[in-house]
C-alpha cells in the first residue's frame, strides 16, 4: 500500500465526517456547489482506480456520496 493511499483516504474520510452535521442538521449548502463537488470527488475516485489507490477510492466514492446526498436534499428542499 502506497503511503499517499493511507493520506488521501484519512483525508476524504475525515471530510465526509465533517459533512455529517450537513446532512442532518436543517441547512444545506448550496445545490450547484454540492452537485459539482460530488462530482470532482467522484472524478477523483475513478483517478484514483487506474492508480490502484483502492482505500482512496472507497473514501472518494464514500464522500461524493454524501456531496450527492447533499445536493438532493438541497433540491427537494427547493420543491
Amino acid at each position: 500500500m502506497h503511503w499517499q493511499d493511507i493520506v488521501i483516504s484519512i483525508g476524504q474520510w475525515l471530510m465526509t465526517a465533517a459533512l455529517i452535521p450537513s446532512l442532518i442538521g436543517k441547512d444545506k449548502p448550496a445545490f450547484s456547489s454540492s452537485l459539482m463537488t460530488g462530482t470532482l470527488i467522484a472524478i477523483f475516485g475513478v483517478t484514483y482506480a487506474t492508480l490502484g489507490l483502492w482505500s482512496s477510492t472507497v473514501s472518494s466514492a464514500a464522500c461524493a456520496l454524501v456531496w450527492f446526498i447533499l445536493a438532493l436534499q438541497r433540491y427537494r428542499s427547493r420543491s
